[in-house]
């Protein structure tokens, strides 16, 4: 159990939250980074616990094209605001990553501009890929080199460069002894060399316990990156497709299947691979400008703070902000935000106030960081699914539809279950609760006697994170010979003092929001089929699977895996809704 295994991420693009300018003139320092400050507390307020940041240091225009590592980008202020920054986190119990640039560099970092000096006589001709002295480029260099994406701005670093990964794990070494930092967010990680991975991972190990590393990686299968031998996770761009798709094509199938791949992917396991959750970032449109039908955005976020993973909001979304990628330009995605115009966020709009909630949620949940996924129901618009870790067990429904959905999940134990969200309790029956869904919501519900207040203010306040860097020569240079699977450190000897606000009395206790006393909904006197409470003969069952299967074949071919997706369901309610929904 690390840090980043219950982490809930807030995500910054400080050059563009911070109204930077587009282009670097190098010609002086403006101190912006400060006036993230407030924005500390309002991270902290809806719920998250770790800021992932960047890109942060001197660049050239967007902040992907480093001109220098070991400076903060003047636009944004001097190293001793980094410091600070970090330091005011850490105090609030705030985690904070770094985005680290390692594939390329900028055109204006010190080893290109050599390069260009002194050409084929120059010591950093190796730090860059296939440099040919018999080409040119649009910059008239009279040589030309492998790039990034097709942008000359972005020269390939030569990974395979001893030099080079000594170079970028001494960089590791110092953003740690410098500004103390928790981990790095790797940039095209799925364009990186593996063994400059390892190189990087064995640093990582080196210089803090439970340093975190996670890579940027579209498609592929994520557990090449995330294993003990090199990245703890990568960005789930999986999911983040099926979040926004599966809702606006009304198919939670889409949704479902890609969960049960990918936890089939990290061998069938809670601590299997822990991928960064999201629904929007500073690469893709905002996902509130992406959905249909904005009453979405209630289901989809339950989802990204439940599933399997770690969740991340990226700033502004919480608050509905939109977004769109205009004429090949990313300026609408990464705007200035002034926090004041959202100060009351939290009470007055009922997106923030969902997410707050949720990440009040997910702190108080060890299931929800650490347990077994299991599916419980799945139809085009209602998807119901549990979490179990040791003595941790909730169960999270959504539904995309506009009508308001009844639905039996079965559950574990007795008496009753709190809807976290709702505040209705319903009966436990014949092992199974009996809930309805709101149309285009969602609810998590839990044991009664577990419940917990999670109205925005009630949640478990973290004392400062004491600084855990180990005290190792940070100049030293990574081996060479990395090819070897590095141990996970130890875990980190953090000292966090909980601060509870309220005694566990309180805590318990529903709030305004919760209170409204419905009358407990009771399951219907008959028994429900479920794989636990077995009463339908098999036949009824392969019956039911034999009659969707008929209707798929009536809307084209059926694939092995809609077939196999049909024969694992065996829950009758899930194949009757199946049915219904043709």
């Amino acid at each position: 159990m690390a840090w980043y295994d219950e982490a809930i991420f807030y995500h910054i693009y400080p050059l563009g939250l911070l109204g930077a300018p587009k282009e670097n003139k190098y010609d002086s320092v403006t101190h912006r980074l400060p006036d993230l400050n407030p924005w500390i507390e309002h991270i902290k307020d809806i719920g998250c616990n770790a800021i992932y940041i960047g890109p942060l240091f001197e660049s050239e225009g967007h902040g992907y094209e480093t001109t220098d590592y070991k400076r903060l980008d003047s636009r944004l202020g001097d190293n001793n605001d980094l410091k600070k920054f970090v330091a005011k986190c850490h105090k609030a119990g705030i985690r904070v990553i770094f985005d680290g640039v390692f594939n390329h560099t900028g055109r204006a970092f010190f080893a290109f501009k050599d390069l260009k000096e002194n050409r084929e006589n120059s010591r950093y001709r190796d730090w860059y890929c296939n440099v040919n002295f018999y080409g040119n480029n649009e910059y008239n260099d009279g040589f030309s080199y492998d790039n990034w994406g097709g942008y000359n701005l972005l020269v390939k670093l030569n990974q395979r460069n001893p030099e080079v990964r000594d170079y970028i794990c001494d960089v590791i070494r110092f953003w740690v002894s410098e500004f103390d930092i928790d981990g790095i967010r790797l940039d095209a990680a799925d364009v990186l060399d593996f063994d400059f991975m390892k190189a990087l991972r064995a640093t990582a190990n080196e210089v803090k316990p439970e340093f975190w590393l996670m890579g940027e990686v579209i498609h592929g299968d994520y557990s090449r990156w995330v294993n003990e031998g090199t990245l703890h996770s990568v960005t789930n761009y999986n999911l983040y497709k099926a979040l926004y798709s599966g809702h606006n094509d009304h198919n939670y199938f889409e949704i479902a299947h890609t969960v049960k791949r990918l936890y089939e992917m990290g061998g069938n396991r809670p601590d299997g691979l822990k991928l960064y959750n999201f629904a929007d970032n500073h690469d893709v449109e905002r996902i509130y400008t992406r959905i249909a039908n904005k009453a979405h955005l209630k289901p989809l976020n339950i989802l990204l703070y439940t599933l399997p993973g770690i969740p991340s909001i990226y700033y502004g979304s919480e608050f509905g902000i939109e977004g769109k990628k205009e004429k090949g330009s990313d300026a609408s995605l990464r705007p200035a935000l002034n926090l004041e115009n959202f100060k009351n966020a939290i009470t007055d709009n009922p997106i923030t106030a969902n997410i707050a909630r949720l990440g009040i949620i997910k702190q108080n949940i060890p299931a929800l960081s650490y347990g077994e996924y299991r599916e419980l129901l799945l139809t085009n618009r209602q998807y119901a699914y549990s979490r179990k870790a040791n003595d941790s067990f909730c169960v999270i429904a959504v539904n995309n539809d506009d009508n308001s959905f009844s639905m039996s999940l079965p559950v574990e134990g007795d008496g009753s279950y709190r809807g976290l969200l709702s505040g209705n309790e319903v009966s436990v029956q014949y092992g199974q609760i009996y809930v309805t869904i709101e149309g285009n919501s969602g609810d998590i519900y839990v044991p009664s006697d577990k419940a917990f207040n999670c109205e925005p203010g009630h949640n478990l306040k973290i004392s400062k994170i004491k600084s855990s860097k180990k005290t190792k020569d940070t100049t030293s240079n990574c081996k060479k010979d990395t090819g070897k699977n590095s141990e996970t450190a130890s875990s980190a000897s953090m000292d966090v003092e909980i601060d509870v606000k309220e005694d566990l009395n309180n805590l318990n206790q529903a709030s305004p929001h919760e209170t409204k006393k419905e009358p407990v909904q009771e399951a219907p006197k008959e028994p429900v089929t479920t794989e636990s409470t077995l009463t339908y003969e098999d036949g009824i069952i392969r019956g039911l699977q034999e009659a969707i299967l008929a209707r798929m074949e009536k809307n084209g071919p059926i694939t092995d895996q809609m077939r196999r997706d049909v024969e694992e369901n065996v829950y009758h309610d899930s194949l009757i809704n199946w049915i219904k929904s043709f």
